[in-house]
């Protein structure tokens, strides 16, 4: 295809642009074939034909260019703004992982709390129920005392102590040992009580008619009984003298 068809067959139909591409690529395979054939070596020249070739038809454009730099600049800036918008949008899911973990963590926290606050409970409450079936099975259980003398005294001032009744261990031991020398069986044959039929009988040597009229509810009938004795003697010294501390000689 030669130069003349296209300058010439479509003169007509090519732009200005037109024009201009096809006498730039025109100049650039001139100078192309100029360079190659001259060898690395070798100096350059300028032939007659080179000189006198006639000049190719470059048109340039004096119109400036519109709208590159604005859109290069818009380019940018949306670049920026998107840029932005992604870092915010990490930064703000990061906040919020973060805060569900610290709620998460605030929660379990609570939770194991509650569930050690709720294990205190129990065992304070288990402490409370074994204590107070200690305590019950000590004051349902009878105590234990000995079966002597010294045993009897301290049941007997146990069930005084309840039901009020004053009276010591010294005086009450006192008293026996006056009476009866610490014979349970003991009985007075010989003094007037033996005499009229009734005589006294027990540890504190007491009639049968005043340890009946005298006798404290939870002990024994049998006026031989020593707590039974000693218990119904004290509430009639009681009655009568104000307490067995006070009693010295036959009463």
């Amino acid at each position: 295809m030669s130069k003349n068809f296209l300058t010439r067959g479509h003169s007509r139909a090519l732009t200005r642009h037109h024009k201009l591409a096809v006498a730039g690529v025109a100049a650039l395979g001139a100078a192309a074939i100029g360079f190659s054939a001259v060898p690395s070596n070798a100096s350059t020249t300028t032939t007659s034909e080179a000189a006198s070739a006639p000049a190719a038809n470059v048109s340039y454009s004096t119109e400036p260019i519109q709208g590159v730099k604005a859109d290069v600049t818009d380019r940018l800036a949306f670049s920026s703004v998107k840029v932005e918008q992604i870092a915010a949008k990490k930064e703000a899911a990061a906040e919020a992982a973060a805060q569900k973990a610290e709620a998460a963590a605030q929660k379990k926290a609570a939770a194991a709390a509650a569930k050690a606050e709720a294990e205190r409970a129990r065992q304070a409450k288990e402490a409370a129920s074994r204590s107070a079936e200690r305590a019950e099975a000590n004051t349902s259980a009878p105590k234990s005392y000995g079966n002597h003398l010294d045993g009897w005294i301290r049941e007997s001032l146990s069930i005084m102590k309840k039901h009020g009744i004053p009276g010591s261990y010294e005086g009450i031991h006192r008293n026996i040992m006056r009476e009866s020398s610490g014979n349970p069986k003991a009985i007075n044959l010989w003094d007037i009580n033996a005499r009229n039929g009734i005589p006294s009988k027990g540890l504190l040597q007491v009639i049968p008619p005043t340890f009946e009229a005298y006798h404290v509810p939870g002990t024994s009938k049998n006026i031989y009984d020593p707590v039974a004795n000693i218990t119904a003697a004290c509430n009639y010294a009681a009655d009568r003298y104000g307490t067995m501390d006070n009693v010295d000689s036959a009463y």
